[in-house]
């Protein structure tokens, strides 16, 4: 059973969000927020293992509120909703420590396996929307770390070949299966490599690869594998 912590300032929004959790036996509603601010108090009482969290809220919005539960070291992971038209959020949510970012027109299916899979400690974005994201504002990103790192970064100089490969694939914003047909591996062999991957770069999970990719200047906006 996971819980799920629903946060949106639109009570017709998490209305829809709890009739659709409370339509499936794997889910349980924990409990909503109208606010930011509500959303890291409720979090701290209630310990949901997800936070299902809306960006554009009146006070505080989703991105700081984001940040404050990341920052209190409590174990529930933030899964964001937003819109299309919002996408100029979406590195920021990332940034603040959000597991997952998929959009508010998402299908019930998709939505209920972002949650699932954010629970297990999994990573998951919007289908399209890292390659549509990085392109967008690639031009906003560092192309070196805030500490001045060059892409020849030490952590970097770990990785296998194959593994820088596969970092730039997950930069590309591919999935497994993607990254297993292009590089012609099974998709065990993928989900070794990206496991080494992420340890090696101290990524907590392939969202903070895509990000630390980009940072370094591993990846472009317009990315070749080698």
């Amino acid at each position: 059973m996971t819980s799920v912590l629903i946060v949106d300032d639109q009570p017709l929004h998490r209305l829809g969000l709890r009739i659709l959790l409370e339509s499936v036996p794997e889910t349980q509603v924990a409990g909503e927020a109208g606010t930011g601010s509500e959303a890291v108090r409720r979090t701290a009482e209630l310990r949901p293992d997800v936070v299902l969290m809306d960006i554009r809220m009146p006070g505080m919005d989703g991105i700081e509120a984001t940040r404050q539960i990341v920052a209190s070291g409590n174990r529930s992971r933030v899964l964001v909703l937003t819109t299309f038209d919002l996408d100029e959020y979406a590195h920021a949510a990332l940034r603040a420590g959000a597991s997952g970012f998929l959009l508010k027109d998402a299908r019930p299916e998709e939505l209920l396996g972002g949650i699932r899979a954010v629970a297990a400690g999994d990573a998951i974005i919007a289908p399209g929307l890292t390659r549509r994201l990085l392109d967008a504002y690639a031009g906003q990103l560092p192309r070196t770390a805030p500490d001045g790192r060059s892409p020849d970064d030490a952590k970097v100089r770990l990785l296998t070949d194959r593994e820088r490969e596969i970092l730039i694939a997950i930069a590309t914003g591919w999935t497994n299966p993607e990254i297993a047909e292009r590089l012609h591996l099974s998709e065990s062999t993928v989900k070794t490599h990206v496991g080494r991957v992420l340890a090696k770069i101290g990524a907590r999970d392939r969202i903070q690869a895509v990000i630390y990719a980009y940072d370094i200047g591993l990846a472009s906006p317009n990315p070749r594998l080698p």
